[in-house]
């Protein structure tokens, strides 16, 4: 399987469920309008884009449109498309130019942050360096056996000590050995929970003032590993390690297994931290390197961006019946209750004899319609504002971890 088509089957999840239901709500329009908009909106809120990005991304749609003269609804999945592109452009390539340079790798349990360590070691291995991992997760039992075993299957060095040592003398010890075994990427592991937020960014400290002191010149990255299936809960684990341990990349996870895919443009956009790897798949070398244009591409399913042309046949028009059957639900409601208003009317026209109408009479079904529809949209408004109002309590990420998490975010105190 080929890089693009690796990403692609790995995106397969939020493609169906997100960006597969914009392709048909949008031919299901057959004019660009407020309303195409604001389902667009919608459906973006509902693949953990956010409300800020989401609403960024389509004022920036509507800019282009009108810039653009646009008047074909199905190219609004182009301009999507390089919308999204442009966004998660900048800052994604890894920095370890210097020999060696240092990976630190922090993240809570259960994000998968040993695995990830050792799927990017084999690659690096693979492009010819050699690396050392500091097995510098001490606190968590079998944690130093884990990165054992992938050490060995990536054939790196480890340096290691006993469970409940000071992890920053193993990060000692790893610079030391990699200075003599002409190392050049030390991969560290640290430990992904302390009882506080105070513990875990004095550790982190430590560990920072050994790497500055001993490899002062050196290139050196601060990746945050999240797990995608989380959703809008690794947008907060990222606001909160940002101002905690300065970090510098994303490592997103488990893009195979969930159909949120959309959070790493919230990551991106609202907290302005790059993706630096994505995780698509369990093998050792479904890590991939984040590539801004492959991401899209696969978001969309399509070999090239160039999709954006006007349609001109009936052919291209018409929307096969299997993507009928997965409408989303806000196009399929409002598209019913519009066919049946108008079948309704239709039918009215014919089977009853046409009668005047006074100017007053007009006058009063006009303001009538004018209320129904700002009742519609007021109550639109409502639900949205209800359906999006996001909790920012960050999820616990494994059994028993809810009080920890609220003493991490409040700085120790329960």
């Amino acid at each position: 399987m080929g890089f693009f088509e690796k990403i692609k089957e790995g995106l397969k999840k939020t493609r169906d469920a997100i960006f597969g239901r914009i392709s048909t709500m949008l031919n299901s329009f057959t004019k660009i309008d407020e309303d195409l908009f604001e389902q667009l909106e919608e459906l973006l809120v509902m693949g953990d884009v956010g409300i800020y990005t989401a609403e960024k991304i389509c004022d920036e749609l509507r800019k282009r449109v009108k810039q653009e003269g646009i008047t074909d609804p199905k190219r609004i999945n182009g301009l999507l498309a390089d919308v999204i592109t442009e966004m998660l452009k900048g800052g994604q390539e890894l920095h370890v130019d210097t020999k060696p340079a240092v990976i630190l790798v922090i993240g809570v349990n259960g994000v998968g942050k040993t695995t990830t360590i050792g799927k990017m070691a084999a690659n690096f291995v693979r492009q010819g360096k050699k690396v050392t991992m500091a097995a510098a997760d001490t606190f968590r039992a079998a944690a130093i056996d884990q990165l054992q075993i992938w050490a060995e299957r990536a054939g790196t060095d480890i340096i290691k000590q006993n469970e409940g040592s000071d992890p920053a003398a193993v990060v000692f010890d790893a610079i030391s050995a990699a200075k003599a075994r002409g190392t050049d990427i030390i991969i560290v592991d640290t430990a992904g929970r302390l009882h506080n937020k105070r513990h875990l960014m004095a550790e982190l400290e430590k560990i920072n003032r050994i790497i500055d002191r001993e490899l002062q010149d050196a290139d050196k990255e601060v990746l945050l590993v999240l797990d995608a299936t989380t959703g809008q809960n690794a947008v907060n684990q990222t606001k909160e390690f940002k101002s905690a341990a300065g970090i510098t990349g994303i490592v997103l996870t488990k893009l195979d297994g969930t159909a949120k895919g959309g959070v790493v443009l919230a990551i991106r956009e609202e907290l302005d931290v790059p993706v630096k790897y994505i995780g698509v798949g369990e093998q050792i070398d479904d890590l991939q390197p984040f590539d801004p244009e492959q991401f899209a591409r696969a978001l969309f399913g399509a070999e090239d961006m160039d999709f954006g042309e006007e349609e001109t046949t009936e052919e291209t028009v018409t929307v096969p019946e299997s993507e009928e059957v997965h409408r989303p639900a806000t196009a399929d409601i409002w598209a019913q209750i519009d066919a049946e208003a108008a079948a309704e009317a239709e039918a009215a026209a014919e089977t009853q004899p046409e009668e005047k109408t006074s100017a007053e009479e007009l006058e009063k079904i006009k303001q009538a319609e004018k209320l129904e529809k700002e009742k519609r949209a007021q109550e639109r408004q409502n639900k949205r504002k209800n359906k999006y109002n996001w909790s920012t309590t960050p999820a616990a990420e494994t059994p028993g971890d809810e009080e920890w998490f609220k003493q991490w975010i409040n700085g120790g105190e329960s």
